[in-house]
């Protein structure tokens, strides 16, 4: 910055008389104020390179993705049905959750009968309520876990079955039933045994049949 000021420049000028004479210029090397902004790179003095601090620089191609085989289906003469699976687990998944929740709804469905028509001491909305909702709890879970430990015990020797005879049918879906249904009744005696092993297997039997007509 240059001045050239005529008026005096001691103590008593006034600020306003020397802005008056006063005269500004640019000296030779300034910034101008629309030149290039500073980067991190300029205020760092190029010691680290910001894109270097990324957890992903310089990985390049060797980053390597985890590739789920969502679409593998399971690949056992006769699996093929109107129900694909990828195998025992899926089976055992989505067969034990989808026979307890119908056996709760069943269950939910008979206790509600049940505790609509339980003779009451007393005629009381609030006691016919209680009635019924004891009557679902009782009869809802009865039948979902007993839905539920078939499923599970179904499909874990239906799995074992195919997987020794390298195939799926319907003989061995009814040998898987059968053999569930003798086991379930197995404490209760024989003759009870042997009627859930022919239910049981007539109902494996039913069931995969409609699997392969649809």
């Amino acid at each position: 910055m240059s001045s050239n000021s005529s008026a005096d420049s001691g103590p008593s000028s006034l600020p306003s008389d020397y802005l008056k004479t006063a005269s500004f210029g640019r000296s030779e090397g300034a910034v101008s104020p629309t030149g290039d902004a500073v980067t991190a790179s300029d205020f760092l003095m190029a010691a680290y390179d910001p894109a270097k601090l990324h957890p992903l620089a310089d990985l390049g191609d060797k980053l390597d993705y985890l590739l789920l085989d969502d679409d593998k289906k399971n690949e056992l003469p006769g699996a093929g049905t109107a129900m694909p699976s990828r195998g025992w687990s899926d089976d055992l998944c989505y067969g034990t959750g989808t026979m307890y929740l119908s056996g709760l709804a069943l269950g939910g469905v008979w206790g509600v009968r049940e505790g609509a028509r339980r003779p009451l001491a007393v005629s009381n909305t609030r006691l016919r309520i209680n009635s019924v909702l004891n009557s679902v709890t009782r009869r809802g879970t009865f039948i979902g876990n007993s839905a539920g430990v078939l499923a599970l015990m179904y499909n874990g020797v239906n799995s074992s079955i195919d997987a020794f005879r390298g195939k799926h049918d319907t003989f061995g879906s009814m040998g898987a039933g059968a053999v569930t249904g003798a086991l379930f009744k197995s404490t209760a005696g024989v003759k009870p045994a042997i009627a859930a092993a022919a239910f049981m297997s007539g109902m494996a039997g039913l069931w995969s049949y409609v699997k392969k007509s649809v």
